[in-house]
């Protein structure tokens, strides 16, 4: 079993976000905006999908990784921090998921 976890991705976007020499994806990534990292994060959540449909377990496995990976990335840009969504996620746990999904409002 590995010890890597999210918060070790979190880290590791933010040291290579910072990357100025052109070897950095991350970097690249961000330096073409939130339109450009959206699209990966939503290319990444189709392909995830279909492998799930398809019954491609190595291939949910491999899309769920590069799905992580891009939405730290849009994280990032956006100034989101791991934390932050875990303490929304943490705050829905205290009650059903269809009590909360009902007290959303419409946006």
């Amino acid at each position: 079993m590995t010890d890597f976890t999210l918060k070790d991705l979190e880290r590791i976007v933010a040291e290579r976000a910072s990357v100025t020499d052109g070897s950095s994806y991350t970097a690249s990534l961000i330096a073409k905006g939130i339109g450009k990292a959206s699209q990966k994060l939503g290319e990444e959540a189709v392909e995830t999908v279909i492998s799930a449909v398809s019954g491609d377990k190595d291939g949910v496995v491999n899309e769920s990784a590069d799905l992580l990976y891009h939405l730290m990335v849009v994280w990032k840009i956006s100034g989101i921090e791991l934390s932050t969504v875990l303490t929304e996620l943490e705050r829905r746990t205290t009650q059903s998921g269809l009590a909360e999904k009902a007290g959303r409002t419409a946006s």
